[in-house]
């Protein structure tokens, strides 16, 4: 019942078996419930009693304990969740000095939520090359930022056009024997920081810089899919009329 808020399985059968027994309980009924080893249920009683969920007292010679309402515990977790979330708030601390490291990061979810951070940051400009879908998630996001002045310019491949007015947008539509193309996130900020994730073996990936030779040269990378697709889109006939010029095409990642 409380293992996902941080409680240790003990806990969470204490807990049960004093919230479900709706009484107060001594040590022995509690082990014989909860199936919690003797030796340990007391130290355990201890815990939840110190973190305010369960409450004992004294009748007669015995020590009786019973549980805090759920509803009441459920309100506890919650004011506990919101403060530590303003607890890390305050904690992060920018750095004045530039971080040239490259950090690994990995789970789709958690390069989406990086993404979005690193676009809110953007003072200056955002260069953002994604596939169709997860452009859809940050699409509000870009426009955002565009109204208030940051210089925004997206290349999304898929097979149609985004809704969203961005002044800077070019869409590249896969062709059917395009099997070298393959997903990838990359987003660069103020030509200070990037990010770059694509699959392997399944499972999202992505590293994330400062370092300003990476930033550089992945910039130009995104230059060179922006200009290659503007290429075949306006001149699709000469790009591809040549068997040779068409496969050479065909390999590149944009």
């Amino acid at each position: 019942m409380l293992l996902q808020f941080g409680y240790s399985q003990y806990e969470s059968k204490v807990y049960e078996t004093l919230v479900t027994s709706g009484e107060a309980m001594d040590a022995s009924s509690i082990v014989k419930l909860s199936g919690v080893p003797k030796a340990k249920v007391y130290e355990v009683l201890d815990r939840l009693v110190d973190k305010g969920i369960a409450m004992d007292t004294i009748a007669g010679k015995k020590r009786t304990y019973t549980a805090l309402p759920v509803e009441s515990v459920i309100d506890k977790l919650t004011r506990e969740f919101e403060r530590d979330i303003q607890r890390l708030r305050s904690a992060s601390v920018r750095k004045t000095v530039v971080d040239d490291q490259v950090w690994s990061l990995k789970s789709y979810s958690s390069i989406q939520a990086f993404c979005k951070q690193m676009i809110e940051e953007a003072k200056e400009s955002i260069l953002i090359s994604m596939w169709s879908d997860e452009f859809s998630e940050v699409i509000d996001l870009l426009d955002r930022k565009e109204q208030e002045g940051v210089r925004v310019e997206a290349l999304v491949t898929g097979s149609e056009r985004p809704e969203i007015s961005l002044s800077r947008l070019y869409v590249m539509n896969p062709m059917e024997d395009h099997d070298k193309l393959e997903r990838f996130i990359l987003l660069v900020i103020d030509m200070k920081q990037l990010l770059f994730a694509g699959v392997e073996q399944d499972s999202w990936q992505a590293i994330r810089t400062q370092a300003q030779p990476f930033v550089k040269v992945f910039a130009e990378f995104f230059y060179h899919d922006m200009a290659l697709t503007a290429f075949t889109r306006k001149y699709p006939e000469e790009m591809f009329k040549d068997e040779e010029m068409k496969s050479l095409l065909l390999r590149l990642r944009y």
